[in-house]
């Protein structure tokens, strides 16, 4: 239900949305919204850390512009490591040791593109920067506790992200990894937009249907013929 009000609301304001800051003028009121961040300042003043930092919780929107939108990769959490989490889903900080499930997703380019060296690094800035919308479904987690921020409220707000981009963009691509990201899809419009889907690059999974998937590839062939600049996945 609560999703269905606030998209009616979309539908009121203007025929096209081009900016992160339309959504965020929209949702920013609302008590859910705003409990998010009664709840996180609260943690700081019990003692709690929680991860990443508040001034890094919205970098996927920062990093990569709305009208410069072509990929979407959606995660579930941030890690929950001391400086691992940065805003930017599966990536890392520089400095900080790469995580199992980007090191799949590494492999897999590996074997997907001849020029892709292995990086040193997780930080995928690159990316986000040519339009891959690095999004977690729960933008926050609490130090050392996996998934302990999935109650706060951060669902109902990447779940309205995912329809305004599914509404407001044409031929997005959509990756999907694992059974938590593909709930998503009927958030999206098949009509309009390319989801593919597999298992989750996490080492216990990435053997069933990720390695080999080449989404990346997928994902390239299908921008180009949307007469859309491919994504340099080259770090």
């Amino acid at each position: 239900m609560y999703l269905m009000i606030s998209i009616n609301l979309f539908y009121i304001i203007m025929n096209v949305l081009l900016k992160w800051k339309d959504l965020f003028y929209l949702e920013k009121s609302k008590k859910y919204f705003r409990n998010i961040f009664y709840f996180l300042n609260k943690e700081l003043s019990l003692g709690k850390n929680f991860y990443p930092n508040k001034r890094f919780i919205f970098n996927a929107f920062r990093f990569t512009e709305f009208d410069k939108l072509k990929v979407v990769i959606l995660g579930q959490d941030p890690y929950y490591g001391y400086n691992q989490a940065n805003g930017l889903a599966f990536s890392v900080n520089i400095g900080v040791r790469i995580p199992p499930s980007l090191k799949n997703i590494y492999k897999e380019l590996y074997y997907s593109f001849l020029n892709f060296n292995m990086p040193s690094h997780g930080y995928l800035y690159n990316w986000a920067k040519q339009g891959v919308f690095l999004l977690n479904s729960i933008l926050t987690v609490e130090a050392g506790k996996a998934n302990s921020h999935s109650h706060i409220g951060w669902q109902r707000f990447t779940d309205i992200v995912i329809y305004f981009i599914s509404k407001y963009k044409n031929n997005v691509v959509f990756l999907l990894w694992g059974n938590y990201a593909q709930k998503k899809i009927n958030l999206i419009n098949l009509n309009k937009h390319y989801v593919l889907t597999s298992s989750h690059p996490s080492p216990m999974s990435a053997n069933i249907s990720f390695l080999g998937c080449n989404h990346f590839i997928k994902a390239n062939k299908f921008l180009v013929n949307k007469n859309i600049n491919p994504i340099d996945w080259v770090l």
